[in-house]
């Protein structure tokens, strides 16, 4: 039989499952003689099923069928919970078959990045048991277990968490903290944002896998970049394991190969050395190889401050007499980053190749409370966050050690990562009630757990900070001991330290000999430079608030805040897609006796932890402004109007603070794991909110706002380069299409990293103005009319509401809208242009906005300022539909060009595109939703001034043997007007 190929092999399809009560054989008779039949579906009396691995028991059993969707409705209400039915229910067998021959001179492992919580493993017959903790790995040497013939059985017994605690009537955070007890994810227990996970998420939960070497292996290597003289010059340290298995003396070369990609598969090799080694027989040895010498390497940074370069790190052992014997590669990012406490504004400070960043980003959970994570998701959970112009995730302590797609996806759209250990106040000591004083019973555990988890992460560029708890510090002997493993070398020592804290009698280490070596620790959320650095509860609010709030010097105190969260509903049909027709039944809106509304929801939207969109008592109803919802479709739709006001001012509000008050903020939260209605920019499903866009808009990295609390125009220039020769358009338009007010300013100049208060906005207090009206502002560059930020804006005069924008529903405004359609397998690539066709104002009171040629993308892409047409392709096989007022033309370059016609002449207000599928019809009982998801956008829920026009890119993957739809509607577009491709 010929030899195996050295390598890794993932073992993550035929698996098998059973729960433990139901099967009478033991792990030994499941692996020699008597093992389950390859297809379950040939014998429905036998308890097995198929698998989900990676995944869950409930994974599992929702994959079969066997347990209703429990994010659907109130489903998860009739899932039995651990807590009811003991821990024997959810002990499951797991089970596979694979092929790998055994050979003389190789070695092969078994290895299990993750089970929760603990696990017996068998294979052809031989036990070993994988001990407790959920953030651990497992490495088992199987070399002389496998079968002479090739074909090896494997079963693994699972056990979920010691201690996995009962969830109290009122639910509450944590449940009631039992799960602190151990190291495991907490969030299980359900929260005020999430329901409980009955089966506390047991299961072999990420990534099962065979290596086979040779007699020497390579574990952990450590890569470290140091920099010198401005960043000019830059050394690659490496420090990793070599293990000699075999019972001879090993004479290896190591080799180590360095690219970077230049353009689509050409490669340029950076380095390649080798090095001689000789390692005695069966003995460890920690090898650091020379430092790789750079010049002017291409440099990873955060998004919005440059490109995320990626390096390809290979690293190989040849022996002598065997060949290759292991190799191990990794993309790497050359960046230093470093974190103090600004002594100015209290908040800490991260600086990336030495340049402050001010830090705009959101606290993350997890991707699926199922812990389906797949590196598709990853992506697109990733990706939307940079499409947001975040640059930071908080891996909040009572989610996961993030995993290594995660963190690659991070390098590769510029995330900073904040990791925190599984620490949270609610569960460990600060709760109510108050448990777990002293953390998880094992501190042994918990340090392991969390020394294995710093080898597996501390490669990745993106990652920035190791964090103990959330709102709480480790136990003192954890925490003593994590600040004692994490210390930095002193080379990635800021020079703001003191120096008793450089370890100056180690100048002379390598640093990639450190555990990590090069990221701050910081024992807790809201210690050290965040929230008042003191442990005090100074995070939050978690509410709606007014948007002009944000800007009040009062809002908030301390330099940088971790959490601050608001509401999140989701389009309508999500909200039909995950509930049944009961839960479309939109809140009560009760008006109290002090002229508040309180919002009382349907017991559906309850147990999904809905936010109001009031704050009896300190905040008006804000959906309420723009009169009272019709419908499931008329509340979402106000929803989104506020979603993206809300999120919008927030962003703005900190933003205008930067550097002088505030050094950072971190939204709570970005998304759910689960079916929540509340604190999310994009739902489970992975459709966006129109906050997500508030938010794309807020964090441009140079951008123009209205300071809602001074009603000052304010240019931001977050970059590290000066910006000049700009100017700032500012246009209103009312809602009968004219622009009574129009101004353009003189040159301005912002300093890098600078916020410059430009001109009050007067028209409020214009004699006339009116009590509702748009306001568009741009910066533009004068030299080529280029717009570097747009920023639309619909506005109420004081003591005003919206409640007139429902009669601008009624509206008919002409668009035209150009596609180019690009198409590669099951992938779509389109360009929409859309343009509003009202005439422009003329009024000789005001210059008319065409007197600067302005139109241009409204997400703020430099390549705009020209206006183009696609006119000469109308002709041809133009077919019209009169009726819906729509047209459609169709020509051979894969270009469409769709008309709406309309009478009124106004701003067309807050389109949006929507991508469908071309459905079959289903049950009337069960709601179709068409929607193809997920669908990249570079902007959504935009308006458009007369005369105006934007280029909007949308990407996805459409099902196979569907047609896809993109659909356009808006505030005053109300027909479904689709571009079948």
């Amino acid at each position: 039989m010929a030899e195996a190929a050295v390598g890794k092999k993932v073992l993550d399809t035929g698996w098998l499952a059973a729960r433990s009560t139901e099967v009478a054989l033991t792990g030994v008779q499941l692996t020699t003689t008597q093992p389950p039949a390859s297809d379950p579906d040939l014998d429905p009396a036998a308890p097995w099923i198929h698998a989900a691995v990676p995944g869950t028991v409930l994974g599992t059993l929702l994959k079969n069928q066997l347990i209703p969707d429990p994010f659907y409705g109130l489903n998860n209400q009739a899932i039995v919970d651990i807590a009811d039915a003991g821990r024997e229910y959810y002990t499951f067998w797991f089970f596979t078959a694979f092929q790998c021959p055994p050979s003389g001179n190789q070695h092969v492992t078994l290895n299990f990045r993750g089970i929760n919580y603990s696990a017996e493993m068998y294979l052809n017959g031989h036990k070993e048991v994988l001990p407790k903790g959920m953030f651990r790995r497992h490495t088992i040497d199987i070399t002389d277990i496998l079968h002479p013939d090739g074909n090896n059985l494997l079963a693994v017994l699972v056990h979920p968490t010691d201690h996995p605690g009962r969830i109290p009537p009122q639910g509450g955070q944590g449940g009631d903290h039992e799960i602190g007890k151990d190291v495991a994810t907490q969030y299980v227990e359900g929260w005020d944002w999430m329901c409980p996970i009955r089966d506390r998420n047991t299961g072999i939960w990420d990534e099962v896998s065979i290596s086979i070497t040779g007699p020497v292996n390579i574990t952990d290597p450590h890569l470290v970049s140091t920099f010198h003289d401005d960043f000019k010059r830059s050394y690659l340290h490496c420090t990793l394991q070599l293990e000699n298995k075999s019972s001879w003396v090993a004479d290896c070369t190591l080799k180590i190969q360095v690219s970077t990609e230049l353009e689509g598969n050409i490669f340029s090799v950076e380095h390649l050395q080798s090095y001689a080694i000789t390692i005695p027989p069966d003995s460890d040895l920690e090898y650091t190889i020379p430092p790789l010498f750079f010049y002017k390497p291409k440099l990873w940074w955060p998004n919005g401050m440059g490109k995320q370069s990626l390096y390809n790190v290979e690293i190989s052992v040849d022996v002598k007499g065997f060949g290759e014997s292991d190799s191990w590669s990794h993309h790497f990012g050359f960046r230093k980053i470093e974190s103090t406490i600004d002594h100015s504004t209290g908040g800490r400070i991260f600086k990336v190749n030495g340049e402050p960043i001010f830090i705009r980003g959101g606290n993350w959970i997890l991707s699926d409370g199922l812990l389906r994570l797949t590196k598709k998701r990853y992506m697109t959970d990733i990706k939307f966050h940079a499409d947001m112009n975040f640059n930071m995730l908080r891996c909040w302590g009572g989610g996961l050690a993030e995993r290594p797609d995660f963190y690659h996806f991070c390098d590769v759209y510029g995330l900073m990562v904040w990791q925190e250990f599984w620490i949270t106040g609610d569960v460990d000591g600060r709760g109510i009630p108050v448990s777990n004083p002293n953390g998880p019973l094992d501190h042994d555990l918990f340090l392991l757990c969390a020394r294995d988890t710093v080898k597996l992460l501390r490669n990745y560029a993106s990652l920035a900070l190791w964090v103990g708890g959330n709102e709480q510090v480790p136990p003192i002997d954890i925490n003593k001991a994590l600040k004692n493993d994490l210390k930095l070398h002193p080379m990635f020592v800021s020079n703001q330290a003191s120096k008793s804290e450089k370890h100056l009698s180690e100048e002379s280490t390598d640093p990639s000999k450190y555990l990590d070596g090069t990221r701050v620790y910081v024992q807790g959320s809201m210690w050290d430079g965040f929230a008042n650095g003191k442990g005090d509860f100074t995070d939050g609010p978690y509410e709606i608030q007014y948007p002009e709030s944000f800007f009040k010097d009062s809002f908030y105190k301390y330099g940088f805040n971790p959490e601050v969260g608001s509401v999140g509903i989701p389009v309508a049909a999500t909200i039909r897609a995950t509930m049944p027709p009961e839960g479309w039944s939109i809140p009560i809106f009760k008006k109290r006796i002090d002229g508040y509304i309180e919002e009382v929801p349907n017991p559906i939207w309850d147990y999904h932890k809905f936010i109001p969109y009031s704050k009896p008592g300190k905040v008006h109803d804000q959906i309420e402004l723009y009169g009272h919802p019709k419908d499931l479709d008329d509340f979402c739709e106000k929803a989104q109007l506020v979603n993206y006001v809300q999120y919008r001012a927030l962003l703005e509000g900190w933003t205008s603070f930067m550097w002088t008050k505030f050094t950072g903020v971190l939204i709570w939260k970005t998304q759910n794991p689960w079916t929540g209605l509340r604190g999310q920019f994009y739902d489970h499903l992975h459709d966006q909110t129109a906050g997500f866009y508030g938010c794309r808009c807020a964090a441009e990295p140079i951008h123009v706002q209205l300071n809602l609390a001074s009603y000052f125009i304010e240019v931001v220039n977050t970059t590290a380069d000066e910006l000049t020769d700009v100017a700032v358009e500012i246009s209103v338009w009312d809602l009968d299409g004219g622009s009574p007010y129009y101004k353009v300013t003189e040159k301005i100049v912002v300093p890098p990293k600078k916020v410059k208060q430009i001109i009050e906005m007067k028209y409020p207090k214009m004699k006339d103005a009116k009590p509702v009206y748009f306001l568009l502002l741009k910066l533009f560059r004068l030299s080529d009319k280029g717009i570097l930020s747009r920023n639309f804006y619909w506005l109420h005069l004081p003591g005003k509401d919206y409640k007139l924008l429902e009669e601008y529903q009624q509206k008919s405004i002409p668009l035209r809208v150009y596609s180019e359609i690009s198409v590669s397998g099951i992938r779509h690539k389109l360009k929409m242009t859309v343009e509003n066709k009202s005439k422009k104002s003329l009024t000789k009171s005001v210059h008319p906005v065409s007197t600067i040629d302005l139109v241009g993308d409204v997400s703020g892409s430099h390549d705009i300022g020209k206006e183009t047409t696609q006119e000469g392709n109308e002709s041809g096989s133009l077919w019209r539909k009169i009726r819906s007022g729509l047209s459609i033309a169709r020509s051979n370059d894969n270009s469409r060009t769709l008309e709406v016609n309309g009478t009124d002449s106004g701003v067309a207000f807050f389109l949006h595109f929507s991508v469908h599928a071309s459905g079959s019809a289903t049950a009337k009982e069960k709601y179709n939703d068409t929607r193809i998801l997920p669908v990249h956008y570079s902007d959504n829920y935009f308006s458009l001034t007369p005369g105006e026009k934007t280029a909007i890119d949308i990407s996805f993957e459409a099902p196979p043997g569907s047609s896809p739809r993109v659909v356009l509607r808006g505030w005053n577009h109300h027909l479904d007007h689709a571009v079948v491709i």
